[in-house]
């Protein structure tokens, strides 16, 4: 049902130019859209799929939702109106706002009976609808948290089919960045976490280079993880990256005793940090070591001018002398 008074005009979206209907819509009239990446991070946190009802009351416990239901109070109505798909009446985007109009409505319904919608044809495709919410929440606002704009990536290039290359060129961001997002959400999905307060936990753990190469040989790691995160022992993203990064540099028997679960987190960061991890001359050793071999080195040592690379022979000579000496402790 729309009411009496609405115009006409059009939203732009990938290019095309979507006749669109600005009204008043009965907000009871309303539904909520399942697939919009925020709600689907709620609707699917368990076995089955939510109601209406059920979805409505989830979303007005949320804090960002009563910091909607103040400031829509306070201004007397919407400043963004909600975007809806004609007749069937779903919100593409304002979820969290048409909640909020729902509480307000408990104390009065009828000022707070009618919300400003912008409408959409009913024909409009799956592909422009996603378009619209990446403009919103990827591209504009981006107060999508990053599990939701993960959901959202990951949809698109598994639903339609749609590259990474693509997603870049279309929203700015680096085709590094949408791939990592991509993995780490396939990532939560195998292991049935769909929480998103515990992405941090799985961002830090797939972007950490030390933890892939101890992957690529101990498959087990990763359920072990993923436990440990669930049961509470891993009980900061930060960790990921301050211990378990750290028992996987030292790799040999502390770190299949983990990977296998059969020693605790803080038992095996202990034997890692005993064993020399955190002892500061292998760091500066680490370090040196990275430095020097980056295949960047060779082209900066063949730009410089002769003067220089003279003096950088001489060096790297006594570097080699060096470390031919130090190296024979261990002979």
């Amino acid at each position: 049902m729309i009411a009496d008074n609405f115009s006409e005009g059009t939203l732009t979206l990938k290019g095309e130019e979507i006749p669109v209907k600005h009204c008043l819509i009965p907000q009871a009239d309303l539904l909520f859209y399942q697939d919009n990446p925020r709600i689907y991070s709620i609707v699917y946190s368990g076995d089955e799929e939510l109601t209406q009802n059920e979805i409505e009351e989830r979303l007005i416990e949320l804090d960002h939702v009563k910091q909607l239901i103040q400031s829509i109070q306070a201004n007397g109505g919407l400043l963004d109106p909600l975007i809806v798909k004609e007749g069937v009446n779903v919100v593409l985007e304002g979820n969290s706002r048409l909640a909020a109009y729902r509480v307000l409505s408990r104390k009065d319904a009828i000022k707070w009976g009618n919300v400003k919608c912008i409408l959409l044809p009913e024909d409009i495709s799956e592909e422009h609808v996603f378009a619209l919410l990446g403009e919103y929440h990827i591209i504009g606002r981006k107060d999508w948290a990053p599990y939701e704009q993960a959901g959202y990536l990951f949809r698109r290039f598994k639903k339609h089919n749609i590259t990474p290359e693509k997603m870049s060129k279309e929203m700015g961001i680096s085709i590094k960045q949408i791939n990592h997002f991509i993995e780490v959400y396939t990532f939560m999905i195998k292991y049935n976490e769909n929480s998103p307060q515990r992405w941090s936990y799985y961002d830090e753990y797939l972007k950490s280079l030390k933890i892939r190469k101890a992957r690529e040989y101990l498959p087990e790691l990763d359920e072990t993880v993923v436990e440990k995160v669930k049961k509470g022992e891993i009980s900061k993203a930060i960790e990921i990256r301050d211990k378990v990064a750290k028992i996987c540099a030292v790799k040999g028997n502390t770190l299949k005793k983990f990977a296998k679960n059969k020693v605790s987190l803080e038992k095996c960061y202990d034997q890692a940090v005993a064993g020399g991890i955190e002892n500061v001359l292998v760091n500066k050793l680490d370090t040196f070591r990275k430095y020097i071999c980056d295949s960047d080195i060779k082209r900066e040592l063949k730009k410089m001018p002769v003067i220089q690379q003279k003096k950088c022979e001489y060096n790297l000579e006594k570097i080699k002398k060096s470390v031919q000496e130090l190296l024979k402790l261990y002979a």
